[in-house]
């Protein structure tokens, strides 16, 4: 398999490839960090897109205060890349994954989460088997419909429930308003996340008269970085595709403040027609299913199909492309947690040479 080596001409590396303009993912990195601070609000990206240790320990770096996993594998890979923080915002049940998590719990300092008594007293029991004590937030619903439990009474009693078991540790609250992110009026979408937090904030009070621990409530994604850190009581921020600038943030979510910083790199192998152009990238290389992938700076040229290993653009009137067999065109990723799954790295790219080049994890293998 080709690894380009840092130092090199982006020009030579083989496409398709996974570039990434390292400019724009600093100017984004650091208007995420910058707006979290001036809110007081933590920072801990998920890295469900790139799922790199390289990347997260250069977040860390920049303000974060650890990052969010998808899945054990993700939180696995994070503290066995040095990253010795990661809150698993997801549910672990099976016999081997709870072995796996507490562990883990010995290996670094994860954040789990269960929004049932069953999760927990397995957990506690799979953690006084390994001699660990698993840190816990409770999973609030806050009316996504998904995971979570009924916030106020019945988070306020799985709460004292697991403050009652010895090798489980409650420390707050997780709630996501992943169902708000693409509100299209602003207002409408303020008014409905403000909700959902005041919902998960409430919670965090009645957890408090208790005497119950609640340092953690933990909320958002790129998609709401614009009002959850204003909400009052969110501690912490999820935020971590904001990095990319993915259009699906722009556009869809309406956080216009992020520059596109990723892109598959594609070679026209086809001009069939002064309308038409073939490059070699497909559905293997870029996803097009959720938010379709568009042509760097040139929008009078879409991408109208993707095969397998080819796509076909269509080239208008205004067009600013020549499209000869063998230029490389550069597609915008419309979201990148379904793209960066198709590839084993990123490339970074500075003034057209490679200066970085980070292994993506796959979900049963760790990246070098």
């Amino acid at each position: 398999m080709f690894r380009p080596t840092p130092g090199t001409s982006a020009d030579a590396v083989p496409t398709p490839f996974l570039r990434v303009d390292l400019d724009a993912l600093e100017a984004n990195r650091r208007f995420m960090a910058e707006w979290l601070a001036q809110n007081d609000c933590g920072w801990r990206p998920h890295v469900k897109s790139h799922r790199s240790p390289q990347i997260a320990r250069e977040l860390l770096s920049h303000g974060a205060i650890g990052v969010t996993c998808a899945t054990l594998d993700e939180a696995e890979q994070m503290v066995a890349g040095g990253v010795s923080t990661p809150l698993l915002a997801h549910l672990s049940v099976s016999d081997d994954k709870l072995a796996r998590l507490a562990r883990l719990f010995l290996a670094g300092e994860p954040i789990a989460t269960c929004d049932h008594f069953v999760q927990a007293e397995t957990l506690n029991r799979a953690c006084r088997a390994a001699g660990s004590t698993a840190r816990v937030l409770v999973d609030v619903d806050v009316g996504m419909n998904r995971v979570g439990i009924r916030p106020g009474k019945d988070a306020q009693e799985l709460a004292r429930a697991i403050d009652r078991l010895p090798n489980v540790e409650l420390v707050g609250v997780m709630g996501y308003e992943g169902h708000l992110l693409q509100v299209p009026d602003l207002d409408e979408k303020r008014r409905r996340i403000e909700e959902a937090m005041g919902t998960l904030c409430h919670t965090r009070d009645r957890l408090l008269r208790d005497g119950l621990r609640c340092d953690v409530v933990s909320a958002g994604g790129t998609g709401s970085l614009l009002i959850t850190p204003e909400c009052d009581g969110v501690t912490e921020v999820q935020a971590g595709g904001g990095i990319f600038g993915d259009p699906f943030y722009r556009e869809n979510c309406g956080v216009r403040s992020l520059q596109p910083a990723l892109h598959v790199v594609t070679t026209v192998v086809s001009r069939p027609s002064r309308d038409r152009a073939v490059v070699d990238a497909g559905w293997k290389s870029v996803n097009g299913d959720f938010v379709a992938a568009t042509v760097r700076n040139d929008p009078a040229t879409t991408v109208a199909h993707l095969s397998a290993e080819h796509g076909s653009l269509r080239i208008g009137e205004e067009s600013r492309l020549e499209a000869r067999i063998g230029d490389r065109i550069d597609l915008v990723v419309g979201y990148s947690d379904r793209t960066c799954v198709l590839h084993t790295h990123l490339v970074g790219v500075r003034d057209g040479m490679v200066e970085d080049v980070w292994s993506i994890g796959g979900r049963f293998r760790t990246p070098t």
